[in-house]
């Protein structure tokens, strides 16, 4: 079943659970004392002399015994805490303990009256757990331990090891120092530093490998394992100083994530993104097919914003790499701003908070509007045009929207059939248009000449989309008495200076790109683009994708899938099954999506294959990408 001779060697605190047991006991024990915080901070403090080898383990185990205070009925609830703090690799890998059980060792200075219980239900029996036990006074009290048990002593593992004299290669996998122990003695042939938990460098600096999970040992070591390719293998790169929480969710998922405050040129993303997995950027970054091409790893990029022009998502899909963005995130973000700055235009604001900023103090009524009863013309009725729209609707406004699709009205907005009919009748116009390069000075001297005498203009969406020459114009001619402008032709790629036209022009609200720009839209975006991305990369998941087909997946259970990106060409599925036939593959479910240029098939296969089919199915003409996960 294993390699002859191999023996795995474990340790258990912060190992095979989260958490080191007498600290959770001590917790427990102590519930209800005023100095409760200290004394674990004490026992910490002792737990980790021990585990780096600063002081002796005997000394670390009698200090912590007396400051514990325990009863044997602690036991029992020490065991239910425990079960619900196996580290999350391990209980995801519990075919591997089951199968490979004769081989598998737990040698621990914890106790075995908590560890044979746990690692029980991992398949590993009680003669192959090497522990320490505790000793109890007449009224259960613990009041000591076994002295004469070896693993009592200072560097006690490389005496059990020796004792056990185990055949073959022995792999020792624990968190501290005093498992690398038994590799320094020369009793074990590899260490490997298990940093799930905790990172101790003290073993990692020592270690020939460091695990930052199971499923890194598994890989290694060609073993059984719950994921294909471990995730801390698989690296994010997130750019623009996106916000932390992405960083956080990624991270705790298992992924390495490198995080950079700012957008990177083309030349710094060429260089970067070799041997990057998983890309995410805002607005400013470029993904151009110079980058792509340098992108030998790349499976997915998050966009963490709405739109999606700077990447070129026709090349992507030739390249089999998927798009998220976040299209919903901020829509509540921006339309709060919009309706904020349509009050303050009516009213005219901001020219009295620059007089009086100035010193010049002018209370009058002159240019001062409510927006009750006015007419708001959005243009582009997606998802923030609607949302503007109730909210307009709510506070008193008649709203008309102008949409090239055919958009379902909401409330009591009218549909205008004409961008010209919009202009003609709103006291406002918000512009919301998407991204599209035909939408360049969309609004320009002919449309702002269609706009009512004395209107308004908010653009919240794209920089592109008006003529600011124009705009200036009208403002400085009283065509137009005020205007609130968020995105520019040309934005700078970080916070510094900044030059335009309309810088001066009364009752014209600047704002540097920040309608997007809440707390809760980035937190909103940090948790949607990642989902997305943890999907895609998890289970092959394209929901949402911008650039993709989309297929919705069941979970997998116990199953191998095959992610096959090919292009759209007659006969590709025909040949995949034809490879699956030839291999007597026994497929459990088949998953196909299709658009103009690639096609994406998820085929869900029994858990033991010959792994020749993974080179047959690379090789079917016209593939693009190919993944296999368990």
């Amino acid at each position: 079943m294993t390699e002859v001779g191999r023996k795995y060697v474990f340790d258990f605190d912060s190992t095979l659970t989260r958490v080191e047991a007498l600290d959770v006991l001590a917790e427990m024990t102590l519930q209800g004392k005023s100095n409760r915080e200290d004394v674990i901070h004490e026992i910490q403090e002792i737990t980790n002399l021990g585990i780096d080898g600063d002081i002796s383990f005997t000394e670390s185990l009698e200090r912590r015994i007396k400051l514990l205070k325990a009863h044997k009925n602690h036991l029992n609830p020490l065991v239910d805490e425990l079960r619900q703090k196996i580290s999350k690799s391990i209980a995801a890998n519990k075919e591997f303990f089951e199968k490979y059980s004769d081989d598998i060792y737990v040698i621990s200075c914890g106790f075995k009256e908590f560890i044979d219980p746990i690692v029980k239900e991992y398949n590993i029996p009680s003669e192959r757990v090497y522990a320490n036990t505790f000793k109890f006074d007449e009224e259960g009290n613990i009041i000591g331990f076994d002295e004469k048990n070896v693993l009592a002593t200072h560097n006690g593992k490389i005496e059990c090891l020796k004792q056990l004299d185990l055949e073959g290669e022995v792999q020792v996998i624990g968190d501290g120092y005093s498992d690398y122990v038994m590799r320094e003695a020369g009793i074990a042939h590899k260490f490997f530093a298990y940093t799930e938990n905790v990172h101790r460098d003290k073993a990692a600096d020592k270690a020939d490998h460091v695990a930052p999970n199971l499923d890194e040992f598994l890989f290694i070591n060609d073993l059984p394992r719950s994921l294909s390719y471990p995730k801390n293998r698989i690296k994010i790169l997130l750019l623009e100083n996106v916000h932390p929480a992405a960083f956080d969710n990624l991270s705790e998922d298992g992924f390495s994530v490198e995080l950079i405050e700012q957008s990177l040129s083309e030349d710094e993303l060429i260089e970067k993104i070799k041997g990057v997995h998983v890309l995410g950027i805002r607005s400013k970054t470029k993904l151009t097919p110079k980058v792509l091409d340098a992108a030998n790893k790349l499976l997915v990029v998050g966009a963490f914003c709405i739109g999606t022009t700077q990447i070129d998502l026709d090349y992507c899909k030739k390249k089999g790499v998927v798009v998220f963005n976040a299209p919903y995130s901020n829509t509540r973000s921006v339309v709060e701003l919009a309706i904020g700055e349509i009050i303050m235009l009516f009213r005219n604001v901001f020219p009295r908070s620059t007089e009086i900023h100035n010193g010049e103090w002018n209370k009058t009524a002159i240019n001062s509007k409510e927006i009750r009863g006015k007419n708001l013309g959005i243009v582009g009725y997606g998802n923030i045009g609607k949302q503007l729209s109730v909210l307009a609707e709510a506070i008193g406004m008649r709203v008309y929207y102008y949409d090239i699709e055919d958009r379902l009205a909401m409330g009591n907005a009218v549909k205008c059939e004409t961008l010209e009919d919009l202009l003609n009748v709103s006291d406002a116009v918000s512009l919301h248009l998407d991204d599209n390069k035909a939408n360049v000075n969309f609004i320009g001297e002919r449309e702002i000449n269609q706009m009512r005498e004395g209107a308004m203009l908010l653009n919240l969406s794209r920089g592109f989309v008006v003529d600011i020459p124009a705009l200036v114009k009208a403002l400085k001619s009283g065509k137009l008495r005020g205007a609130a402008i968020d995105v520019f032709p040309d934005e700078p790629k970080s916070n510094g200076p900044f030059v335009s036209e309309l810088q001066g022009i009364p009752n014209v609200i600047l704002t540097p790109h920040i309608g997007g720009s809440t707390e809760e839209a980035q937190r909103d975006i940090a948790d949607f683009v990642p989902n997305k991305i943890m999907y895609y990369v998890n289970s092959g998941n394209t929901v949402d994708a911008v650039n993709f087909p989309n297929i919705r997946l069941p979970k997998q259970n116990k199953a191998h899938r095959f992610l096959h990106i090919h292009k759209n060409v007659p006969g590709i599925m025909a040949k995949i099954n034809e490879v699956l036939a030839t291999y007597e593959m026994n497929i459990s479910g088949q998953y196909l999506s299709t658009d103009s240029d690639v096609g994406y098939v998820i085929t869900d296969l029994d858990r033991d294959y010959n792994k020749e089919v993974i080179k047959a199915l690379k090789k079917v003409e016209n593939t693009i990408k190919f993944r296999v996960l368990y």
